[in-house]
């Protein structure tokens, strides 16, 4: 009985406390560890499939529509907040929402009976969205609005975010999805550069997709729909992007072709919206920079002459919506090479009801384009 109680004696209750922190850690270690072995970008050059009905061949001379739209995952009610940004929300609130937000934006975009749209930010199952298909969501609206060809190029495929703690943001599949009431004969997926190190994990994979669509003169239209580079990111690897993104689109041109570039460019996109939404404001975001217009490669031209004024594509997500209040830019536009003549171009105030941007709606036609000799 002594034996008992002097061994009970020597217990040491301090151990304890150090076991849960070694516990902890390693865990933590763990997590860290999973995040970054799973990590892998999808590769550069993936050929897509064009899918649909469309069958039809664009011709030179005709107006057409296109429309630009990031969707936000569905998440982006007017007043839904993002961690990511300051706010509370790592998730959509419900897959009702989700579902809601997703048949309202594609409702939009067909509003304006549009020949080609340019989505960004559909969510092909995230735990964020509810694991909601969006893309298969948005091309049973469009097959049923008429015939369209779809391309999606997937961006990324992340780990299981384990923050915030109280509600996980999860894992994420998301991607770009183009609509075309013309014939897609081929698509690609461009990878573009990313951030390194630490914060590859909060840039995740980024692209750019290229689809081909044949011209009744012999030359493609080829329309690239992009979603640059938003957290960690810096001027130099922006450029880097903007950079890539420029060289294909100067190869298609000078083969002769018409080349429109829409999206989101998570850059100040009129270089000063800044200040004009926001006039006075000292703040700062990387998503925001001003565009690095002295790098647009000659033969291409930013679309910023708006027909009805200027208004913001985007808001900042760290509170609820309020209209004069909240932080608000331009991100989302067109850049057309320039033997595409564009009539129209608008950011269309749907006050943000839906998702975090605005769509952007552009009119064109394609010009006679002149053969380029070597």
């Amino acid at each position: 009985m002594s034996e008992e109680k002097n061994t009970k004696k020597k217990f040491k209750w301090w151990k304890i406390p150090l076991f849960i922190i070694l516990i902890a850690i390693l865990v933590a270690g763990g997590y860290v560890a999973y995040v970054f072995l799973s990590y892998s970008r999808i590769e550069d050059n993936l050929a897509l499939q064009p899918e649909g009905s469309a069958e039809q061949t664009a011709t030179t001379g005709t107006e057409y529509t296109v429309v630009s739209y990031n969707l936000g995952f569905g998440a982006y009610t007017d007043d839904f907040t993002f961690f990511m940004d300051e706010g509370k929300e790592s998730r959509a609130r419900s897959k009702e929402s989700v579902i809601n937000c997703i048949n309202n934006t594609a409702d939009t975009a067909l509003s304006y009976d549009p020949d080609f749209v340019l989505f960004q930010e559909v969510d092909i199952g995230s735990t964020r969205s509810h694991y909601v298909e969006e893309r298969n969501q948005i091309n049973e609206k469009f097959a049923t609005a008429g015939a369209y060809d779809n391309v999606f190029a997937q961006n990324y495929n992340s780990a299981y975010l384990m923050y915030p703690i109280t509600e996980p943001h999860g894992a994420s599949k998301s991607g770009l999805l183009t609509q075309s009431k013309y014939n897609v004969t081929s698509a690609l997926r461009r990878s573009l550069p990313i951030a390194t190190g630490f914060k590859k994990i909060l840039d995740l994979d980024r692209c750019y997709s290229i689809s081909r669509i044949p011209v009744d003169d012999g030359k493609e239209l080829v329309l690239i729909n992009q979603h640059l580079s938003a957290y960690g990111t810096d001027a130099a690897q922006g450029n880097a992007q903007l950079e890539m993104l420029f060289a294909d689109m100067k190869a298609e041109y000078d083969k002769g072709n018409y080349v429109i570039c829409g999206g989101d460019f998570n850059h100040d996109f009129t270089v000063n919206s800044k200040e004009y939404f926001n006039p006075g404001t000292d703040k700062t975001y990387t998503w925001c920079e001003p565009f690095p217009d002295d790098i647009i490669p000659e033969g291409f031209t930013k679309e910023t002459d708006y027909a009805e004024g200027m208004i913001p594509s985007t808001r900042y997500t760290n509170e609820p919506y309020v209209p004069g209040k909240s932080f608000t830019v331009i991100l989302d536009g067109f850049i057309v090479s320039d033997n595409v003549e564009v009539s129209y171009v608008q950011n269309i105030d749907k006050e943000f009801k839906y998702t975090d941007h605005n769509p952007v709606v552009m009119k064109f036609q394609l010009g006679k384009t002149e053969t380029i000799e070597d």
